[in-house]
């Protein structure tokens, strides 16, 4: 999916009139146009972080009714085990007719990953809205990153726009950006992390970054601010990454160095080839026929869940949604699950993974964390690994592979395991150079959205 572009000044010229000199940032950041800028992120936080809010409350509330609420007033006691073909159809349906219908085709495929481009076009906003509320919601396995990004920046643009004062090109890439921080500001537990992916995603670099850079951290700040006021009046809490009163990981041994490059190695072909699985699935089948193929990758999906469910005895949810919730249950009662039900969990999850990626509009990160941790565990019952070191390497390695941001993968693993992770980072740092470097070699080429209007 698309992050806000670069941002470039025009080059002064040299006073030779030959070769063009690039901007000066510091003068470009004591400009009155920047403090404008400064003030705008403030502005323009605080209703986009609450949009944001109300968006993840909705979704969740979504999840709640369908799967909690809707069978207990149909008389289950619980979800039946067949229950998930139900929200999947709608959503597959939902996303299917969207992508088919609506203007922008509901947002970019996930299955491209984070790249630079610019915000959606307004008349796209409500299928990106749509999509991403029946892909979240309903139970495909994406995160609601993504579409926070997109729709954060496009609202920024809208708003500016709205005062009917001309917007230079650049300007409203600064803008988009600055939404995009406010919208994503807590999502990864800190608004740290949100910035940590961005400016990775963004592709730029250097003081210049710093200039365009630093209104989209005061838009996170404020949008950190509002997410806490929010959590706190509504009862409904912020986003936290971190679990509480994990096991020590303890030294890093040898061994666990070894682990850590033989998981990267792995885990960097693994996410390519899922990558070039659901582009192509995407760009072969998904864009031709719409609303058909989704429907049918939403019944597999679900198919998958059922299966998976009904063979361990662990729930549907585990291969269902972006992971975000389900993770710190996995880490925390990974002693429940057998090896096997772990590698199942693995299948099923990659696969409904892989078809998510190619239908579904979302984003992710939440998933590939989910799978790393799940491989890790299952990891950690060989010799010379152990459970915390496990998690880390996976989560970091697969993290990195599927996103190729590897600074964002070291910190979200930092995020997750926490205090208690700390002694494996030289671990998850190994994993992730090593699982993004092959990641990189055998990454499809020219992997950019190929549908018109995304």
């Amino acid at each position: 999916m698309a992050t806000t572009g670069e941002v470039h000044e025009s080059a002064a010229p040299d006073p030779a009139g030959s070769v063009p000199r690039p901007p000066d940032p510091i003068a470009v950041m004591r400009s009155a146009a920047y403090l404008r800028l400064l003030i705008l992120a403030v502005v323009l936080g605080v209703p986009i972080a609450g949009v944001a809010f109300g968006f993840l409350g909705l979704t969740a509330a979504i999840n709640s009714w369908m799967f909690t609420d809707l069978p207990r007033a149909l008389g289950f006691s619980a979800a039946p085990l067949w229950w998930p073909l139900l929200p999947l159809a709608l959503a597959g349906l939902l996303v299917g007719l969207t992508a088919r219908y609506l203007p922008g085709r509901g947002g970019e495929s996930p299955a491209y990953g984070f790249h630079p481009g610019g915000p959606p076009q307004t008349s796209a906003l409500p299928g990106v809205l749509l999509a991403a509320l029946a892909s979240v919601g309903l139970g495909a396995v994406v995160g609601p990153e993504a579409p926070l990004i997109a729709l954060g920046g496009g609202l920024a643009v809208l708003a500016v726009r709205l005062s009917r004062r001309p917007v230079p090109a650049q300007a409203a890439a600064v803008v988009a950006a600055t939404g995009s921080f406010a919208a994503i500001s807590t999502l990864l537990g800190s608004p740290l992390a949100g910035a940590f992916l961005l400016l990775e995603a963004l592709s730029i670099g250097g003081t210049m970054a710093t200039a365009v850079l630093l209104p989209g951290l005061l838009g996170a700040g404020v949008g950190a601010l509002v997410f806490t006021g929010l959590g706190s009046i509504t009862g409904i809490g912020t986003f936290s990454l971190a679990i509480p009163d994990l096991p020590p990981a303890g030294t890093p041994t040898v061994l666990e160095f070894g682990w850590a490059v033989v998981i990267g190695l792995v885990a960097g072909p693994l996410c390519a080839g899922i990558r070039r699985l659901s582009i192509a699935a995407h760009e072969r089948v998904v864009l031709r026929w719409p609303v058909w193929v989704t429907l049918v990758l939403a019944l597999v999906i679900a198919g998958l869940a059922i299966a998976y469910a009904a063979a361990t005895g662990h729930a549907s949810s585990d291969v269902l949604f972006s992971g975000q919730s389900t993770l710190p249950v996995l880490l925390t009662h990974s002693s429940s699950y057998s090896v096997g039900a772990l590698l199942l969990l693995l299948l099923c999850k990659g696969l409904a993974y892989v078809a998510s990626l190619s239908a579904f509009r979302g984003g992710p990160t939440f998933p590939a964390m989910f799978i790393g941790a799940a491989a890790g565990i299952a990891l950690s019952h060989l010799p010379g690994l152990g459970l915390i070191a496990g998690a880390a390497i996976g989560i970091g390695a697969v993290t990195a592979g599927m996103l190729r941001l590897p600074f964002t993968a070291v910190l979200l693993t930092t995020l997750f395991l926490g205090s208690d992770g700390f002694p494996a980072m030289p671990l998850t740092i190994v994993a992730v150079v090593v699982s993004y470097l092959t990641a990189n070699l055998l990454a499809p080429p020219g992997a950019v959205p190929a549908e018109p209007g995304s």
